[in-house]
């Protein structure tokens, strides 16, 4: 059950996060600012490479790894094709985990290794397989660590990643939204530079500065009626999330966002791309979880039993409303089996920029939704 009360009572939100999730998402753009100075004093924006890579590879654990590749992908297109190395072990702890280049890699490609942690062994291996195999080697990882030697070691380039002063002293949950900013960040300047994206300076100062717009829209201090996180995070209460995207880089944000859901608030979600969203999901609207599969539901005593579960759309666009879409015929579905749907389009601006607001305000929803499910 989800107390309500609770999401507006900053002074009660800031008692249930106990891992700093709204500390991370409201210093996502400071996060973004730092890590982009600690780029350039690694020299990435000296770099003059001679051409741009034949394709990149991702490595790192967890969430975070996933996402970092996910949304670089998207912004590459295909250019350079991006893939993310999956990592093989018995069990997800840093020792345990491996990870292996294609037999295909060579001189001509780019290997990025990224971790908050840097400890991991799998990770130096792989640095050194890269080095047999005359692959240039970057990783983003905490300084002082063994991966940061490993990297020195092969002739890579090594940039520290951002960090606070409190990071050491929270529990690491890899979809906390700090992290993936301060990962992806140092990586989207480098490929700026080996022309895979177009990241400039002045692009990533831009990402900060809608991050800080949307932390001082969608902050614990303002009330849920005008606060578009707080408000998806309540309609959320009590209902199975389908997440649809619309648009190029709305995919990657819908992702992420189901996976924050899972991890930060235990709450299952799907996800889906329009059109394709209305095929697929069609069936499980139509299913028990609609909200018009159980009649008797309003009658239902709301003290003694517990809420049924029933879809909740959440249409995540980047598309301008006059142009080519799908959201009609969405819409249309999710009202035909009375599921209700929410709705979130960023302001105009850069695709870094819309990208960077559909993931703010869903980490943010998805951290108030964690934090006054537990309360």
């Amino acid at each position: 059950m989800l107390d309500e009360s609770l999401l507006d009572s900053p002074e009660g939100l800031a008692e249930a996060d106990h891992r700093g999730l709204l500390r991370g998402a409201a210093e996502a753009g400071a996060r973004v600012r730092t890590a982009a100075r600690h780029a350039a004093e690694a020299g990435v924006n000296d770099l003059k490479p001679d051409g741009r890579p034949r394709a990149v590879l991702i490595a790192g654990p967890g969430a975070a790894a996933t996402h970092a590749a996910d949304l670089i992908g998207t912004l590459a297109g295909a250019g350079s094709p991006v893939t993310r190395l999956a990592p093989t072990g018995v069990a997800p702890a840093a020792g345990a985990l491996r990870w292996e280049l294609p037999g295909w890699v060579g001189s001509v490609d780019l290997l990025l290794i990224t971790t908050p942690d840097g400890t991991e062994p799998g990770l130096s291996l792989l640095a050194e397989q890269a080095y047999r195999r005359g692959c240039t080697v970057v990783a983003v990882a905490p300084a002082g660590t063994p991966l940061a030697d490993a990297v020195a070691g092969v002739h890579g380039l090594f940039v520290p990643v951002a960090t606070a002063p409190y990071d050491r002293d929270e529990p690491f949950a890899a979809s906390a939204p700090g992290v993936l900013w301060a990962l992806l960040t140092p990586l989207l300047a480098l490929l700026d530079r080996t022309g895979v994206l177009a990241a400039p300076p002045d692009a990533l100062g831009k990402v900060a500065d809608r991050l800080d717009r949307v932390a001082e829209r969608c902050g614990p201090a303002i009330a849920t009626y005008s606060n578009a996180a707080k408000t998806l995070a309540a309609e959320l209460a009590d209902a199975l999330p389908i997440v649809w995207t619309e648009g190029t880089s709305a995919g990657p944000a819908g992702r992420r966002f189901a996976a924050a859901l899972a991890e930060l608030s235990g709450t299952p979600a799907v996800v889906a791309e329009l059109p394709e969203a209305l095929a697929a999901h069609s069936a499980l609207l139509a299913g028990p979880l609609a909200a018009s599969a159980d009649p008797d539901d309003f009658f239902r005593d709301r003290v003694e039993e517990p809420p049924a579960l029933h879809a909740r759309v959440v249409l995540l666009r980047d598309r301008p409303i006059g142009g080519l879409t799908a959201a009609p015929g969405a819409r249309d579905l999710a009202l035909s089996h009375d599921t209700p749907i929410s709705e979130l389009e960023p302001e105009a601006g850069g695709e870094l920029e819309t990208l960077a607001e559909l993931i703010a305000i869903t980490d943010f929803a998805a951290v108030y939704l964690a934090l006054a499910s537990r309360a």
